[in-house]
């Protein structure tokens, strides 16, 4: 009778809890049997195992083997245990040494010629082993995303003879991918001077870079909407190292590569309005919970087109996220936490055909339908969007290829980096994440601007949420300004940035 231990990790949300692989081979007739709430896929690993300790010259022993996934009560999904339970297998069997496997922890699919292929969630459970100060070993394709975590002792295989060499002799494996300095954004990326005219837009897009903002456009097809989205993402700061690989990690959940050249740059959602609340959300089976788009576009930016063409109940699911940051997926016999900070960026035309109000009359629509159609969006979601702009038809005159170009990406984002770098000094963090408290402090108004916000906030019926958004954006436009007090000009700007609610 002989029993071994191997260290690997199960998947929760982000987090990825350690698991024991307890391997005990007796006498007896030869069997394989898994226990610890192990899914199909890891109950299929008996197979996989098999036939990758015969491909690679190494015995199965022909004895009764129990492999024990402990502790019993967290769900185990998914072919990462190929590796620990072949492993431990050899090391309970003898032809590995068990005081070997101490300090390491292994994570990896076999195939059944004994290569490892890559697995999901590989750097959460890097970080993850790195702070219960072990080493880990994973396959090699997942190298990229591993290499982000430069603190932790990872290394890369490509078969199960390697892993058992360094086991064996401390033969060396490949360490992480050397690191890629980080760079202004890449010349390949979208500049915001590509969008002509449109100066109020403009406008717009740099307060809420500036101040992490929430942003609604409305207006006619073809106003450059889309384009003025996805340029946000070039005007935002980067995002620190420690945010970056929370980013990753969220990535790796889905399997999704990394790209080392970009990681720090702020991620860029753009679903399709067809996605389901699972998709937006996040979900799936009660064994393995994966995260929605608006958990991959966290500390960047998500962008909804199309926003009535969504369903209603999908778009709720975004009120409570879009308030605390975070996703809770709860199931009957497991819940998963994932974060989703993200900042909403949507698009809509103004009426069903989308030429309400065109100077031309091409619209025909009746008051009735395009009241129906801004139902769509319900009240409490568009209380969450700080900043709704008209984005008009572009004039033919700016189209021309002399016509003067406006400013590119980097001068804008120089302004952005400098009014976050005032309110993270002031607050620690963007204006648009102020608490009430905070915003009470930083955003004091004078009387007469107070009596102002009081003569919007009645006039247009704004809640008391909406009104408190409309503070934030004025200290972020003051921000950007450079100015310590907020003035009359920056608040009337904030409320002249409601025009759908005035509209409504």
């Amino acid at each position: 009778m002989s029993l071994a231990l191997v260290h690997s990790r199960a998947q929760s949300g982000v987090q990825a809890p350690e698991v024991r692989v307890e391997v005990h081979v007796a006498g007896g007739l030869p069997a394989v049997s898994i226990v610890g709430l192990p899914d199909a896929a890891v109950k299929e690993s008996r197979d996989r195992v098999r036939a990758a300790l015969a491909c690679s010259q190494l015995e199965l022993p022909q004895r009764r083997i129990t492999i024990n996934l402990a502790p019993a009560d967290v769900p185990k999904d998914g072919s990462r245990f190929d590796l620990p339970i072949a492993l431990g297998i050899l090391a309970a069997s003898g032809q590995l040494p068990r005081e070997a496997l101490r300090d390491w922890e292994f994570h990896g699919e076999l195939a059944l010629t004994g290569e490892l292929r890559p697995v999901e969630g590989a750097l959460p459970a890097v970080l993850a082993a790195a702070q219960a100060g072990r080493q880990i070993v994973l396959p090699l394709e997942n190298r990229a995303e591993a290499s982000l975590a430069r603190h932790a002792g990872t290394r890369f295989a490509r078969t199960l003879l390697e892993v058992c060499a360094l086991l064996q002799s401390g033969r060396e494996l490949p360490g992480p991918l050397p690191e890629v300095a980080a760079g202004e954004v890449d010349a390949a990326l979208p500049d915001l001077s590509d969008v002509r005219g449109q100066p109020a837009a403009r406008r717009a897009l740099e307060v809420a870079a500036a101040g992490g903002h929430n942003l609604l456009m409305v207006g006619p097809p073809g106003s450059g909407k889309s384009m003025l989205a996805q340029r946000l993402p070039t005007l935002l700061p980067s995002i620190s190292d420690a945010e970056a690989l929370e980013c990753a990690a969220v990535a790796s959940l889905t399997g999704q590569g990394v790209d080392l050249a970009r990681w720090r740059r702020p991620p860029y959602r753009a679903p399709h309005h067809t996605a389901t609340a699972v998709a937006l959300v996040g979900g799936g089976g009660a064994a393995c919970l994966r995260p929605g788009e608006i958990s991959l576009a966290h500390r960047g930016v998500l962008f909804l087109d199309e926003l009535p063409e969504w369903e209603r109940r999908t778009l709720e699911v975004l009120r409570e996220p879009l308030e605390s940051g975070r996703i809770v997926i709860s199931r009957a016999a497991r819940q998963a936490e994932f974060p989703a900070r993200f900042q909403l960026v949507a698009a809509m035309n103004p009426c069903p055909c989308g030429w309400a109000g065109d100077p031309n009359g091409r619209c025909r629509c009746s008051r009735e339908q395009i009241a129906r159609y801004r139902a769509r969006i319900s009240g409490p979601l568009l209380d969450r969007i700080d900043l709704q702009i008209e984005v008009p038809r572009v004039p033919a005159a700016d189209l021309r290829p002399e016509a003067p170009r406006g400013e590119s990406s980097a001068q804008v984002r120089a302004r952005v980096e400098a009014a976050r770098a005032r309110q993270v000094a002031r607050a620690g963090f963007c204006n648009a994440a102020l608490p009430p408290q905070l915003t009470e402090r930083d955003c004091r108004l004078s009387v007469g601007d107070q009596a102002l916000l009081e003569r919007a906030v009645d006039r247009m019926q704004l809640s008391a949420r909406a009104s408190q958004r409309i503070l934030r954006v004025a200290r972020t436009i003051a921000d950007l300004a450079g100015v310590e007090d907020i003035a009359t000009a920056h608040l009337a700007e904030a409320i002249g940035c409601r025009r759908m609610s005035q509209a409504g």
